[in-house]
């Protein structure tokens, strides 16, 4: 059985049966440069995605300048292509990381393309929040921070669990396009081995591959979603 098997796989994966241990390496350079830039854009966007929330006009901590600094920034680096990102923060990345290449030097870029995308999911998500139930805790002398903690975090951690699935799914795609320019990962031994040579199922496995990751992520944070929708 275990023969015919081989002999299966073989015959319609010629060209990706002797790359396992060179694919089961790039899916782990994928898994790192998600779960770090990922865990960094998470803090990053949480922290600027509260502070836009805040002190917008009208917020609890209304600040113009804050604001629309902040505001700006978001905008600017969420309308350049991750591709000339990649290539503008080439310098920064040496300096930071000690190299532009490699896992490591596709983490500063991944972050600077993730963390205003997830910023505005969650001035999204806070602003879902009943402006009433805000001006209750006000009513009750409840500061800034308690507001922020026990008010907005709490009341909205369906829509953040919500931005963070669409944010994780959205990172997969640009850590693969990171490793078409020398990141490494599945995007690099996908056009490497696939497209460069030619070999499809190279491809097809890639594709799947990833596929199967987003879903999983997309069932994960759908249950965490479920479990915190009032």
């Amino acid at each position: 059985m275990q023969g015919e098997i081989l002999s299966f796989l073989n015959e319609w994966l010629p060209n990706i049966m002797p790359k396992w241990p060179i694919f089961f390496r790039s899916l782990g350079e994928t898994l790192v440069m998600v779960g770090i830039s990922g865990a960094l854009a998470f803090v990053f966007g949480m922290f600027f995605g509260i502070v836009v929330t805040v002190t917008k006009k009208g917020g609890i901590m209304q600040c113009a300048g804050v604001y629309h600094s902040i505001d700006k920034v978001v905008n600017f680096f969420r309308s350049i292509p991750f591709i000339i990102l990649l290539a503008g923060l080439i310098p920064l990345t040496r300096l930071i990381m000690g190299t532009a290449i490699g896992v490591k030097g596709a983490i500063v870029p991944l972050v600077f393309g993730t963390t205003p995308f997830f910023t505005r999911q969650i001035e999204s998500a806070l602003a879902e929040v009943d402006r009433g139930v805000v001006e209750a805790a006000q009513s009750m002398g409840s500061g800034p921070i308690e507001i922020i903690c026990r008010v907005y975090l709490k009341e909205s951690l369906g829509g953040i669990a919500r931005g963070t699935t669409i944010t994780a799914i959205n990172l997969i795609g640009l850590s693969a396009m990171a490793g078409a320019v020398g990141a490494g990962g599945l995007g690099d031994f996908a056009i490497r081995y696939g497209h460069q040579r030619n070999q499809l199922d190279v491809t097809y496995v890639t594709v799947l591959t990833l596929v199967f990751v987003v879903n999983l992520i997309q069932i994960l944070g759908g249950i965490v979603v479920k479990r915190n929708v009032h």
